[in-house]
């Protein structure tokens, strides 16, 4: 979270001696929009991609 502070991304806010909370800046709600295309991306193409890869496993333990 630090380092999302440091670029800018969130803004983090002390509520007393136990309570801190993030929030996005202007500059971290320019994400949400591409993280919400690469989720969609993933939940359909993610089952593919997770099968090339148990492909590529299964053939390289027959070197």
């Amino acid at each position: 979270m630090r380092r999302l502070q440091r670029y800018g991304l969130v803004e983090r806010r002390a509520e007393g001696p136990r309570r801190v909370e993030y929030h996005l800046t202007d500059l971290g709600r320019t994400l949400v929009e591409p993280i919400e295309v690469l989720t969609h991306w993933a939940r359909d193409h993610g089952g593919a991609v997770a099968g090339f890869q148990e492909a590529a496993e299964g053939s390289s333990s027959t070197y």
